[in-house]
């Protein structure tokens, strides 16, 4: 895989413009392959796909029956990488996650060794079906292979190979038998993606759909090298400091406390505003949004457009919003009224 730095990153190299228009090809192609089967939700594709191209993983909240492990199979069938699903149950276990040590014995000489089987979070594509049926003693069995590559199990280091995501999907925490995430979990998710109901012309599509003979099958359009390309050229592509103070001064405020910079609204409603992380996390989604729409920057539109998704999950709210019946949505859509964009 070529290695090229970042002042290299310009419109003007040939490299760089095979490199883009071959990214444009498989963003294009995943999404024309998704949609095969799965009928509107352009915005959730959008987010799962960026989430796809910076190396993040995605949260899918929504009730039953919005078609969100049918996504995230079908996504991964399109990437032809290696995909598991666990299907989060109240009496799963770390371990059913993790992989374990059994003990083995030696047909011929009869000698015992420990063996470690591995579990199905050794994967590309892992789906998490259901997240928050599961106690947060086992949902914390993601939180070092999510940010750090790799899986300890009885003291010994396992890494895991890339691309590795994980998909998760979780309905809303209010119906019963939930158990909502913990912030440490929360916080590693690039976007909580929310889906909704479909429009009556996009449920009609569905029906057509599902009820006769014919099943989509979606084609296989790259594959693990090429994703890892991808998501050097995302880092690659350039970002104006102006723009990185703008992410930076939106995270900031949703923080309450008494240095003034956030709005009274925050300090009213919010516990505790968003980590550094949603930093990070909202430059890198947006230059992946760059690139997707054709851009070799990144520009306030994508920040503000990125900005509920990245931090709806990493803001904590207060008795005060749950009594006046503010979500966290509602919060971040009054905090970008409040911090416009600067004029170019």
């Amino acid at each position: 895989m070529s290695t090229i730095t970042t002042t290299e990153l310009s419109a003007d190299s040939s490299e760089i413009r095979a490199r883009v228009r071959r990214f444009q090809d498989v963003q294009a192609s995943i999404k024309r392959e998704v949609q095969k089967v799965i009928v509107g939700q352009e915005e959730v594709i959008e987010s799962v796909l960026i989430s796809l191209f910076v190396g993040g993983h995605c949260l899918l909240t929504g009730l039953p029956g919005t078609a969100k492990t049918l996504l995230v199979r079908t996504v991964s069938r399109a990437l032809g990488l290696k995909f598991n699903r666990i299907q989060f149950t109240p009496d799963l276990m770390p371990s059913d996650i993790t992989g374990t040590d059994i003990i083995e014995e030696d047909p011929a000489s009869g000698h015992r060794t420990w063996t470690f089987v591995p579990g199905p979070i050794f994967s590309n594509v892992l789906l998490a079906d259901e997240i928050n049926r599961t106690p947060p003693k086992t949902q914390s069995a993601l939180l070092e292979a999510m940010q750090e590559l790799s899986c300890t199990v009885r003291g010994h280091h396992y890494p895991i190979q890339p691309p590795f995501f994980v998909l998760a999907t979780q309905n809303p925490i209010e119906l019963e038998g939930t158990y909502p995430l913990p912030e440490a979990q929360l916080d590693r998710f690039l976007f909580n993606t929310v889906l909704d109901y479909l429009s009556a012309e996009d449920e009609l599509k569905v029906v057509d759909l599902t009820t006769t003979t014919h099943i989509p099958e979606p084609q296989v359009v790259t594959n693990g090298e090429e994703i890892r390309e991808i998501q050097q050229l995302v880092r690659m592509t350039p970002v104006a400091e102006s723009v990185v103070r703008y992410a930076i001064e939106l995270v900031r405020a949703t923080r309450p406390g008494p240095n003034g910079s956030s709005p009274e609204f925050i300090k009213k409603y919010v516990n505790f505003g968003a980590s550094v992380r949603a930093a990070q996390f909202l430059i890198l989604a947006g230059k992946a949004r760059a690139l997707m729409q054709g851009r070799f920057h990144v520009a306030y539109e994508d920040i503000r457009a990125l900005a509920i998704p990245v931090m709806r999950h990493r803001v904590l709210l207060n008795f005060h919003a749950e009594s006046d019946r503010q979500t966290s949505d509602d919060i971040l859509g009054k905090l970008l009224d409040a911090k416009p964009a600067p004029k170019a």
